[in-house]
């Protein structure tokens, strides 16, 4: 099963999410994927999470995780021990979303959400500084990416398989060409070991 984690003020709506429902189901494989609607709410979020994959195994369990995501889906990996893509993750968003307290619109969508003061100290809660057994996550990071440090993304998953993507931007509008490379990680196809920290 492949759960995908959409970032801060998206959806399962993103074109990302629909690009990978589409090239499953183009596989045979549409109920192979999920893609929750996530809380504003950091801690609601983990638990909407882990309340959907508390029935899978570890070795059945892919998450993808973007920007925000990104962040929920390494906190996840560490505690569940699966496997993890990670798309421009989120660093430090209880700093970056300060900013962004109130009211906000959904992106894709025409609902709203409410960032309230207490969900930084949320994001606080499950920092994850380090990472362990990096083999078990795909780093894909774009040096384009506006909002994000791509050096900062590189450093914290250092080991991990890791494509630097020379250009595009935050929300990798050229997703599509990395389709087959993500997909490649969640079934497997990856060796352990350590990452190239590849270029293109």
């Amino acid at each position: 099963m492949i759960v995908y984690l959409h970032g801060f003020r998206s959806s399962p709506a993103s074109r990302k999410a629909t690009l990978l429902r589409q090239a499953l189901a183009a596989r045979g494989r549409a109920t192979e994927c999920a893609c929750p609607q996530l809380p504003a709410s950091p801690a609601q979020a983990i638990d909407v999470a882990l309340t959907l994959v508390r029935d899978l195994r570890v070795d059945e369990l892919v998450l993808i995780g973007s920007s925000l995501g990104g962040y929920y889906a390494t906190w996840l990996a560490e505690q569940l021990g699966c496997r993890a893509v990670l798309l421009n993750p989120a660093i430090r968003p209880q700093d970056d979303l300060a900013r962004y307290l109130g009211v906000q619109p959904v992106f894709f969508s025409t609902e709203h959400i409410d960032f309230r003061p207490e969900y930084l100290a949320e994001l606080e809660a499950i920092d994850t500084p380090r990472i362990t057994r990096p083999e078990r996550y795909l780093l894909i990071a774009a040096t384009g990416d506006a909002v994000i440090d791509c050096r900062s993304m590189t450093r914290k998953y250092a080991g991990a398989h890791q494509h630097v993507i020379v250009g595009s931007d935050h929300e990798l509008s050229d997703f599509a060409r990395y389709i087959e490379e993500v997909l490649a990680f969640c079934d497997g196809q990856f060796a352990d070991a350590k990452g190239t920290g590849e270029r293109e």
